[in-house]
């Protein structure tokens, strides 16, 4: 329905999609950041110290991005900023959990180990087919022994046992496009939820790949027949939706 109106109802631009771009980058940066930090790391330190380098910068780059994105007027708000601070915080505090025990068990300096935490990955990598007519910036591209993974950062909350249904419709629209660029074969993809700290695999199968083609099918309907898609009414959802008062959902 968003879709529908976006094309066929309200064609102004959508601030809050260039803020959720503006927000997704930053949240990339500080992972970057976190990885040189860990650089630094070594096997002797205790994990308040480990914590502490991790965190290095971190607080000023967060101030002076949100201060640029500020800037753009575009509706970023301190609550917003605290939640990227928590967030961050909180995936460091994981990470050094993870990062001494790994220093621990193999008896190397965190520099050693540093690919296990962070393969060699290309950030908002921007995929497309004419063909398929099909275009996305993958958040990230992990690529391990010459095989290539997807993965898709979310801030939002996960369900109980793996991905939400877009999430993994994003993911294989990302595999199709990666393994026609690099003439490759994507068996896996990721999703990182930050809020949990966990990152859950998604199965690149026959399903999964047909269930993509008829959401493109569905979404030519809607932006080239003007086809009114069924809604689903959520009270909650639609509380909140930028569209609310100009919705056909009834």
């Amino acid at each position: 329905m968003k879709l529908y109106i976006q094309n066929h109802v309200d064609t102004n631009e959508n601030e809050d999609f260039q803020l959720a771009v503006e927000i997704k980058k930053l949240k990339i940066d500080i992972l970057d950041l976190i990885q040189k930090n860990m650089r630094k790391i070594k096997k002797d330190m205790g994990l308040v110290q480990i914590e502490h380098v991790l965190s290095e910068n971190i607080d000023s780059y967060i101030k002076s991005t949100a201060d640029a994105i500020i800037s753009m007027d575009l509706g970023l708000d301190n609550e917003k900023i605290n939640q990227i601070i928590d967030d961050a915080y909180f995936n460091i505090k994981i990470t050094s959990i993870k990062i001494q025990q790994a220093m621990t068990i193999l008896d190397k300096n965190a520099f050693a180990i540093i690919d296990m935490f962070f393969p060699n990955s290309m950030y908002s990598y921007l995929l497309k087919d004419p063909q398929l007519e099909l275009i996305g910036m993958c958040d990230k591209v992990e690529i391990i022994d010459g095989k290539y993974y997807p993965v898709a950062i979310k801030s939002s909350n996960p369900p109980l046992k793996g991905v939400w249904d877009q999430d993994a419709i994003e993911l294989v629209a990302y595999a199709i496009l990666l393994e026609e660029e690099f003439e490759t074969e994507v068996f896996v993809g990721f999703v990182d939820y930050e809020k949990i700290g966990d990152r859950r695999p998604v199965v690149m199968d026959v399903n999964l790949r047909k269930g993509l083609f008829d959401v493109m099918r569905e979404v030519k309907e809607i932006t080239d027949n003007k086809k009114l898609p069924n809604v689903r009414k959520n009270p909650r959802k639609c509380a909140h939706c930028e569209y609310n008062n100009i919705c056909l959902k009834d």
